[in-house]
């Protein structure tokens, strides 16, 4: 599944390529064909990323709510006259250019009070300038159960995924099964910044690399992470520890991550 760094960076380039532009907006899928004809010739007045969750707010005070799920993807397509594939369930372009969403989780027209009632469910975003760093603290602190569950627990953090909490967590070298209420409130600043650098950093870059580089779109994907899918961890060598945790695979240094 995407993590938020994803949404994030099609949040701004659908901004730069669509924002303050009447659109056109089909269904060629047929899946979201009223919804479409709705807001068809509306302009793009904002986005915006909660998470997990990408939000395109129109002129006609609809807001469209897109959650990728596992294999959801937007495409852009440079030539808006070419005909959309037959799995798009969204197309929004203008005379410039296209874009097209295919397999999304929920794809859904909004008003703005619903789209507040959906992130009033949600945990603090690492990406989110408008943030409260401490109570972000203070939430990963007080969840229930390990960090390594309450890092992918989108109600206590937001947007944070598989890699991102397998990186962090080593960047920091806490345990992923580690108890919340046995963190300092030292070691959750340093988690929840380490989120914030890690996530900010995989939005310019467009992927997630955490191994130190000088070249980092030349890292291979099968050596771009420290500990996650590695067979020993990338910085000291040991061998890298892998259990179920949150119901995902956790992947640890236990050196570097001590229980």
């Amino acid at each position: 599944m995407p993590e938020g760094h994803v949404v994030h960076r099609l949040a701004r380039d659908l901004a730069a390529d669509l924002g303050g532009r009447r659109l056109t907006v089909s269904s060629p899928q047929g899946r979201f064909t009223a919804e479409a004809a709705r807001v068809d010739g509306t302009v793009l007045r904002h986005t915006e990323a909660y998470g997990k969750h990408l939000f395109v707010g129109l002129s006609s005070d609809d807001e469209i709510h897109v959650h990728l799920g596992m294999q959801g993807k937007w495409l852009r397509v440079a030539d808006p006259a070419r005909p959309a594939l037959p799995q798009v369930r969204l197309r929004l372009a203008t005379e410039a250019v296209a874009w097209d969403l295919i397999a999304p989780a929920r794809c859904e027209l909004l008003t703005e009070a619903a789209v507040e009632d959906l992130v009033r469910g949600l945990g603090p975003d690492p990406l989110r300038s408008d943030t409260d760093a401490e109570a972000a603290v203070a939430a990963l602190r007080a969840a229930p159960g390990a960090i390594g569950a309450a890092l992918l627990d989108q109600s206590v953090v937001s947007g944070v995924g598989n890699v991102f909490r397998n990186e962090a967590l080593h960047a920091v070298g806490i345990a992923p099964k580690r108890p919340c209420r046995e963190l300092s409130t030292s070691e959750a600043r340093a988690l929840w910044a380490e989120l914030r650098r890690m996530m900010a950093q995989a939005v310019e870059d467009g992927r997630i690399v955490t191994v130190d580089a000088t070249d980092r779109a030349a890292v291979p994907e099968a050596e771009a992470r420290k500990v996650y899918k590695q067979q020993r961890c990338r910085d000291c060598g040991t061998p890298v520890v892998t259990s179920t945790v949150g119901g995902r695979t956790a992947y640890h240094c236990p050196r570097e991550q001590p229980g």
